[in-house]
């Protein structure tokens, strides 16, 4: 039987809302292993920050939700403020984050964090973010303080009146782990240089045993710096077209994504010129391949045919050669 998420602030709301934050702690107490192939920036951390920072960002996460009621905040007010309310609630989680860190960096991290405004918009980690529609934190909002009723009814695949509870635990639980991704990368860049960052994780232990030296730090950052330019370029754009949307979740084993349907027709206007090039290769390719595929396959076909014909009869005109030799002979 599918469970619904409910339509209207309710008591039936908030019961479902608590027990999402719940189920999703319990869960955060399991393995954080990335099994995908794909990087995120929480790699670099060790299990215990890993589970610091979630847990930080979930507790963030519940005082928001009241906040916004205590604002008497609309849903239309959340959609238009959708980008203010990320960036500060990053700055709010990444403060209470440094302040697990050894106090000799708590003031440069904090400082660095305060001036992060224009970073923030210049930064190649926010154009991929716009175009993931912020992690689609207004839905996650509204869904969670007003219910599925002031949901856009063309964005998902279903009627917004009958919201699957298990796509708002998607959301959810990829809002949680993309942002925790999101800190870690904002804090990496306030580092004057790669020794620096080591030396930081080190002294608050920190870092992932499978990246000790500078060389293994370097080379994470830089196979992130790759992957962002391959999906910024190549895979952001090819999902925006199939209107798909790669989210991240906890499972047993680990973490893992999956894709979910999306509306994103506003996102296909906010596509630069080469991701338009790109996209367009890219469909050239997919109906190309295909057909050259095909049409090489029937070339071997008579090829091979042909082939085998030729070898079929010169092996005959051997043989009635060899036949009529024998024959000639036994006329003699």
């Amino acid at each position: 039987m599918i469970k619904y998420w409910p339509t209207k602030s309710s008591l039936k709301l908030n019961y479902c809302v608590i027990n999402l934050f719940y189920t999703t702690k319990i869960k955060i107490k399991n393995d954080l292993s990335n099994q995908t192939k794909y990087y995120l920036h929480t790699d670099i951390i060790n299990k215990l920050y890993k589970k610091k920072l979630l847990f930080i960002i979930i507790k963030e996460l519940e005082t928001l939700i009241l906040d916004i009621i205590e604002l008497n905040l609309t849903a239309n007010n959340i959609k238009q403020l959708k980008y203010r309310i990320l960036y500060d609630f990053l700055d709010i989680t990444s403060e209470k984050f440094i302040l697990t860190f050894d106090i000799k960096y708590k003031n440069y991290l904090k400082q660095k964090f305060q001036d992060n405004y224009f970073f923030y918009a210049q930064s190649d980690y926010h154009r991929i973010l716009d175009l993931e529609n912020y992690i689609l934190i207004d839905n996650l909002l509204i869904y969670l303080v007003f219910g599925s009723s002031c949901i856009d009814d063309k964005i998902f695949l279903f009627n917004k009146f009958y919201t699957p509870y298990k796509h708002v635990q998607i959301l959810f639980e990829n809002f949680i782990i993309q942002f925790s991704s999101y800190i870690i990368n904002n804090i990496s860049k306030h580092f004057l240089c790669l020794s620096d960052m080591l030396h930081f994780f080190k002294l608050n232990y920190i870092c992932n045993s499978s990246y000790i030296s500078t060389r293994s730090v370097a080379l994470f950052f830089n196979s992130i710096k790759w992957q962002n330019f391959l999906y910024r370029y190549f895979y952001q754009p090819k999902l925006i077209y199939n209107a798909y949307y790669k989210v991240w979740l906890f499972h047993s084993r680990g973490i893992t994504s999956e894709y979910i349907y999306l509306s994103r027709l506003n996102n296909l206007q906010k596509l630069s010129d080469i991701q338009v090039l790109f996209l367009f290769i890219l469909e050239i390719k997919d109906i190309l391949v295909p057909k050259i595929e095909k049409l090489l396959i029937t070339i071997f076909q008579y090829v091979t045919y042909i082939f085998i014909n030729i070898i079929n009869n010169f092996f005959i005109l051997i043989i009635k050669a060899i036949l009529f030799t024998i024959q000639n002979y036994n006329k003699v």
